[in-house]
């Protein structure tokens, strides 16, 4: 029988009393490790972050907090290639995929410990400045923040099993706040190798980080007024938790990043072989193959003016085309798989659904694997369809398949693209590509309040974008409406979630005695 990892709660490792839930190697079929999260008593593993790691993590300041996060660091780094080794068996993942999780995970802890460096010895934030409260400056009020006095519940996604960790966890634990996560069961591994390797480095307050990899049941049960809970996954799950009485009667601080069905417009007037015609066609390529398509930040709808859809069919596909896809341990293969067979079957699943509304423009589907058996395989070659009517094509709107599926959508007008785009119901980004820089700021400032973030390409910085789906821990991740209405990242505006604002109303000396450092 595999080995059944443990869990980390209350301050020891702890396994499960139940055999276990396999973790299955999606190339290959065998099976790799089993989670249990049976028998734990959340009562005591909630109580002990709270009152031990919480305690612990608000006695420092800022910098001496980011000083803990340049030490985790560290310890990811000394031990990155087992966790690539990971990757590969328990998420199929070419070596440049697991990188964007695995790199990206320790890039962002990395700048948040900066940022929390520059903020320095300090245990609360100012924010915003002072304002007298009468007609002479004798009684002010001025807004800090201090740390919630409670644990942060993060329920992960598959897709990123490292950086949906880290990206979470490297502001709560700067802000002072203790972490329980629960990754997702199918790629649970490499989320609670990390854990373990931090804690055995000993780098961190006990009780400042637990994984439990298992079961989610209960823990929703567990949470109080000065918890938070993150979670990354479904509208349904995303659903079930905002409804839960944490969230509807104890007020539980609630961040939520579900479905999205992200855009890629091309502007008119941009001719096939353009610049921005080509930078999109490669794009498109790059976010539909990354991952398997497995991002919640992927292309899903690509907008380009109606006299051009047929050129950006036939350009989009000749790339596709060249994609291999099979084995990650192969070198020769540029994709690898998705996560499981039960992914696999919600792609065909979703893609008979999108194929009754839609053109096949291009089907990898039939492609050999390299060095893997389709019997086993979690594999699919990337799939591009088409619809000439974008507004009759409404499945196209409402569906995401979260792997390499992306839909190719002719448009009249500018204003019909932004229409289109918001026909999402609220999306995590949208890139756009060209060369009118007026034409990019009038439709960057019409989608804007309907994504999160708006990634604009124009032929000058071709070759310096950071890709229309990769989150870079500078810029805000999330978004409205279907996206979850969350918000991550974002440099210091991340601590915002972990925080509590209160206004102190005071004399201009008690204020100034704070000390409070400005969180720009």
């Amino acid at each position: 029988m595999t080995e059944l990892l443990s869990n980390y709660a209350a301050g020891r490792w702890q396994a499960g009393t139940g055999n276990g839930t396999p973790l299955f190697d999606p190339v290959l079929g065998n099976e790799l490790v089993r989670v249990d999260s049976t028998g734990l008593d959340l009562d005591e593993t909630f109580a002990f972050a709270r009152q031990q790691g919480g305690a612990a993590l608000r006695a420092l300041t800022y910098r001496e907090r980011a000083a803990l996060l340049a030490a985790i660091v560290n310890v990811l780094q000394a031990n990155r290639d087992a966790y690539y080794e990971i990757a590969t068996a328990n998420a199929g993942t070419v070596k440049n995929d697991s990188a964007v999780d695995i790199d990206g995970a320790i890039f962002t802890l990395d700048q948040y410990a900066k940022w929390g460096d520059a903020l320095g010895d300090t245990r609360a934030l100012r924010d915003g400045k002072a304002v007298k409260l009468g007609k002479e400056p004798v009684f002010q009020s001025q807004h800090l923040q201090v740390p919630r006095e409670g644990v942060a519940l993060f329920i992960n996604a598959f897709n990123f099993p490292a950086w949906g960790l880290w990206e979470k966890a490297a502001p709560a634990l700067l802000s002072g706040m203790p972490v329980i996560v629960k990754p997702a069961t199918a790629t649970a591994w490499l989320s609670q190798r990390m854990v373990r390797d931090v804690v055995d480095a000993g780098v961190l307050p006990v009780g400042a980080l637990s994984v439990i990899a298992g079961s989610s049941a209960g823990l929703m049960d567990q949470l109080q007024p000065f918890d938070v809970v993150s979670f990354t996954g479904s509208a349904e799950t995303a659903g079930a938790i905002r409804a839960h009485p944490a969230v509807t009667h104890r007020s539980v601080r609630c961040g939520i990043e579900a479905d999205s069905l992200n855009s890629a417009v091309l502007l008119p007037g941009e001719a096939p072989g353009s610049e921005a015609f080509n930078l999109l066609v490669r794009e498109v390529v790059r976010e539909m193959t990354v991952k398997s398509g497995q991002k919640c930040t992927a292309i899903r709808r690509i907008l380009v003016p109606a006299e051009v859809y047929d050129a950006a069919a036939e350009a989009i596909g000749a790339k596709l085309a060249g994609v291999t896809v099979g084995n990650p341990r192969n070198d020769s293969v540029r994709m690898g798989s998705l996560v499981s067979r039960a992914q696999l079957a919600s792609v065909r699943e979703g893609l008979a659904m999108l194929s009754a509304h839609t053109r096949v423009l291009h089907d990898g589907r039939d492609r050999p694997l390299v060095d893997a058996d389709p019997a086993l395989a979690a594999c699919i070659g990337p799939v591009l369809l088409g619809a000439r009517d974008a507004d009759a094509a409404q499945l196209v709107h409402d569906v995401e398949v979260f792997g390499p599926v992306a839909t190719l959508l002719p448009y009249r007008d500018s204003a019909h693209a932004v229409v289109l785009t918001q026909r999402g119901r609220g999306s995590l980004v949208t890139s756009l590509y060209g060369r009118d820089e007026a034409a990019l700021t009038r439709i960057t400032l019409a989608v804007a309040g309907s994504h999160g973030r708006v990634h604009v390409v124009t032929p000058d910085v071709g070759q310096a974008h950071s890709g229309h789906g990769n989150v870079m821990p500078m810029s805000q991740h999330g978004g409205p409406g279907r996206a979850g209405g969350g918000a991550e990242l974002g440099g210091l505006r991340a601590l915002d979630f972990y925080h509590q604002r209160s206004a102190v109303q005071a004399s201009p000396a008690v204020l100034a005695a704070l000390g409070l450092p400005d969180l720009a």
